[in-house]
């Protein structure tokens, strides 16, 4: 299965063997090998943008990328406190989560919630989602990975190296080892399926 764009090409030529979810310690090998840039904003998936909270407080960047969702992860009075309220001069939709980029923190809360909103931003009729947290490199990093897993099948391995060819991402440990778990939840649920 290809995506338009070479934005994921399921072409493994370990395919006969099936796929396990890897150790947190090669999660970590996978990430700290960074392939993608460091820009402000990166497009990492068709119309799916990942970036920072510089550029999400930039609105004629927002407006030249044609963005028409904001999802931010670090949403809130202690972190980004951007809100719908900053682009009501815009024609931008805003959904935001309150994440702490912190190991001991349960992210995994939120995948399913913002796995959804990335799913209808990106179904409406030229829909543009921006993701984004401090850096665009854990918190909101984590949400977009979780999406790539939950609406387009991608295993974590699979969506880790798509992200991080398009931008160098870091989840923290413990964002990582909650991929894991639903690395492991989604992979058990795709054995079950009967294939179609």
């Amino acid at each position: 299965m290809s995506h338009a764009g070479g934005f994921c090409s399921k072409n493994n030529p370990e395919s006969k063997k099936p796929y396990e979810t890897p150790a947190l310690s090669e999660l970590q090998r996978l990430v700290w090998n960074r392939g993608g840039s460091d820009n402000h904003v990166d497009q990492v998936w068709p119309n799916l943008y990942l970036g920072d909270a510089w550029a999400a407080r930039r609105k004629t960047i927002l407006q030249s990328l044609g963005i028409t969702h904001i999802l931010n992860a670090a949403d809130g009075p202690y972190n980004i406190n951007t809100g719908a309220r900053y682009y009501r001069d815009q024609p931008i939709q805003y959904y935001g989560v309150q994440a702490f980029d912190d190991t001991s923190f349960d992210i995994s809360i939120f995948f399913n919630e913002a796995a959804d909103v990335i799913h209808k931003a990106l179904n409406t009729g030229g829909g543009k989602m921006f993701v984004h947290c401090a850096m665009g490199l854990s918190r909101s990093a984590t949400l977009v990975l979780a999406y790539l897993m939950i609406y387009e099948n991608l295993t974590l391995v699979e969506a880790l190296k798509t992200v991080d060819s398009h931008r160098g991402i870091c989840p923290n440990t413990g964002f990582l080892s909650q991929l894991r778990v639903l690395d492991i939840k989604l992979n058990s649920e795709r054995k079950a399926a009967p294939d179609l």
